[in-house]
């Protein structure tokens, strides 16, 4: 169940980490004509769970300017917080769980 729960905590930090690459793309592209901003579609990609790497794709529905850019530096920032305050959680419960079977081992030696 552990090794269940750990490898599920590193998918999903796997996926922050490749989520967070995306914005800070978006945000160095955010003056490129023509660029479109690209993200992950992160439920989907975590319920899939296959161990294969994040398929970015264009995200649509934002507004596009002159350029053809449709970079939203708010919704950029904004991802970059949600991810960095995700990936804060899923580290707080990666080193619970380390903890967990720490303490374990300890009690099994002293036992």
């Amino acid at each position: 169940m552990l090794d269940g729960i750990a490898g599920q905590l590193e998918r999903y930090m796997d996926l922050l980490s490749t989520r967070e690459k995306l914005v800070a793309s978006n945000i160095a592209n955010a003056d490129t004509p023509g660029y479109h901003t690209r993200d992950i579609d992160f439920e989907q990609e975590f319920r899939q769970a296959s161990g294969l790497s994040a398929q970015p794709a264009e995200v649509s529905g934002l507004a596009v300017k002159n350029d053809g850019n449709n970079v939203s530096l708010d919704r950029e920032a904004r991802m970059l917080s949600e991810t960095a305050l995700r990936f804060n959680v899923a580290s707080q419960l990666m080193r619970a769980q380390i903890r967990v079977v720490r303490s374990a081992i300890e009690e099994g030696r002293s036992g």
